[in-house]
C-alpha cells in the first residue's frame, strides 16, 4: 500500500484536499453522473453509485451538486456524455503508474496525459503492462482520535475490514472492494466518521524510490491530479519519511 498511503498522506498534509475542493466536487459530479447513466440513478440498486455517493458525503459535497449530477446521468437534466478510460504508464525510477479517467474527447485526453509522462521522465505502457501489479481494494480513511490504535484496530476487523495502517495522522482500513459499504456503514454505527471511502487500486508490489526519481514521480502525481478529465491516479512507489517532508516543504 505504499504508493497510495504515502501519496494519501501527503495530500493531506499539504492541505491539497481543502485547497482544491471545487476540484473534488467537479470529479465527483463526474463520477456520480456516470455510475446514474451506466445504472440508474437509485442507489439501492447501483452498488456503483452507492460507493461515489459515500465518496461524496465523507467530503461533504452539497445535497444539490449530487442530486444535480446524478439528474445529469440519468438525463432528467442536459449534460455531457463522458467516456471512461484507463491508461498505463512508467514515472521515472520504473514506478508503475495507473491513470482513470472520464472524458468526452479521448483524443485529446491521451495526448494529454502522455505529455505529462514524458514531461516529467516518464512514458506510456501498453494495456496489461502494468496492471497485473495492482488488484482492487476498497479504502476508508478515519481521522485520529482520542480512540487508541489497538481499539480502531478492534472495531475494523469487528466490522468486517482486512486490515489498518496507522502510520500518519489517520487510518487506512483496507477492505474487500465488495464489502467496503458494508464495513464504511459499521464504523460509522461503532462512531467512526470517515473523511473519505473509495475503491482504489493497491500495488502487490513497491519501487523504493529517492532523490531526483521521488522529486519527479511526486510532481508526475500531483500533474495527473491537477488533471480536469483524471479521476483517480495509482502508483507503487514507495518513499522514506525524509524524502516526503523534502516534498512537502518544495
Amino acid at each position: 500500500m505504499s504508493g497510495h498511503s504515502k501519496w494519501s498522506t501527503i495530500k493531506r498534509k499539504k492541505g491539497a484536499a481543502d485547497a482544491r475542493r471545487g476540484k473534488v466536487f467537479s470529479k465527483l459530479a463526474k463520477e456520480i453522473a456516470v455510475a446514474a447513466r451506466t445504472g440508474g440513478g437509485e442507489p439501492e440498486s447501483n452498488a456503483r453509485l452507492r460507493t461515489v455517493l459515500m465518496a461524496a458525503r465523507a467530503q461533504n459535497m452539497p445535497k444539490e451538486n449530487v442530486d444535480r449530477a446524478i439528474k445529469k446521468g440519468t438525463g432528467e437534466l442536459p449534460g455531457a456524455s463522458y467516456e471512461e478510460s484507463r491508461y498505463e504508464g512508467y514515472g521515472q525510477g520504473g514506478v508503475a503508474v495507473i491513470v482513470d479517467v472520464l472524458t468526452d474527447n479521448k483524443n485529446r485526453t491521451v495526448a494529454e496525459i502522455r505529455h505529462l509522462l514524458s514531461k516529467h521522465n516518464g512514458s506510456m505502457a501498453e494495456s496489461g503492462a502494468v496492471r497485473w501489479n495492482f488488484e482492487p481494494k476498497g479504502i476508508i480513511t478515519v481521522p485520529k482520535g482520542d480512540l487508541t490504535d489497538d481499539d480502531v484496530f478492534e472495531k475494523a476487523i469487528d466490522a468486517g475490514a482486512e486490515d489498518v495502517d496507522m502510520e500518519g495522522d489517520a487510518y487506512e482500513i483496507t477492505t474487500d472492494p465488495h464489502e467496503l459499504h458494508a464495513v464504511a456503514e459499521a464504523l460509522e454505527s461503532m462512531g467512526l466518521s470517515a473523511e473519505n471511502v473509495e475503491l482504489t487500486m493497491v500495488p502487490k508490489t513497491t519501487v523504493r524510490i529517492a532523490g531526483r526519481d521521488a522529486a519527479n514521480v511526486l510532481r508526475l502525481m500531483e500533474a495527473l491530479e491537477d488533471h480536469d478529465d483524471v479521476q483517480h491516479v495509482y502508483a507503487n512507489f514507495d518513499i522514506s519519511e525524509e524524502e516526503m517532508v523534502a516534498a512537502m516543504d518544495s
